[in-house]
């Protein structure tokens, strides 16, 4: 996302220009598309084409999919480069991270913490907010929202200073608001 560039609303593809639609309840819809185990890959593709363009050449759904999907609706979750005292880059440290916040589970959340910050109601703003400034701001939500404590309470960890009754507490909480695949490796 650059601020000088405006939001997508079309894009070149092999030549031929496509109108979409990035309104961020249609790329949640594309994502209940990407997850229903009933459809078959092409299936997939095509559903989400279809939910968000107005018109797109069915020979070429693969392709034109894989592109939409990593220029526009992918959620990358990187970490930054680390650079040494010299700004060498440091060695990536790989580790598996651990999902905090589930776009569909942490709906309520979502929602309050947008009320709240923002005074923003996201039923309002269907079909109007676009998917990168629901990111933006998703990303940016002040540390006193629910969902922001919620992730709080999933990413801690003990550490030697807590407490016995603080450590019962936070384990309490964190099988509160785990998110269900978590909850089911817990059980």
């Amino acid at each position: 996302m650059r601020l000088n560039d405006p939001l997508v609303t079309s894009f070149e593809f092999e030549g031929k220009e496509y109108s979409i639609d990035l309104a961020f309840d249609n790329v949640l819809d594309v994502f209940d598309v990407l997850k229903d185990p009933n459809l078959r890959d092409y299936e997939k593709a095509d559903t989400a084409l279809a939910l968000l363009l107005c018109d797109y050449e069915k020979e070429k759904v693969y392709e034109l999919w894989q592109y939409v999907y990593e220029a526009f609706i992918h959620i990358e979750n990187k970490q930054p480069i680390e650079y040494d005292r010299k700004g060498n880059p440091m060695p990536a440290v790989e580790e598996d991270q651990e999902k905090l916040i589930d776009l569909e589970q942490d709906a309520k959340y979502i929602f309050a913490s947008f009320k709240q910050a923002y005074d923003i109601n996201l039923f309002d703003e269907q079909g109007r907010l676009h998917w990168q400034e629901f990111q933006a701001l998703l990303h940016g939500l002040p540390d006193d929202t629910i969902l922001k404590r919620i992730i709080n309470i999933r990413s801690w960890k003990p550490s030697k200073g807590d407490s016995a009754e603080y450590k019962e507490s936070m384990r309490k909480l964190q099988k509160i608001y785990a998110l269900k695949a978590d909850r089911e490796e817990v059980d």
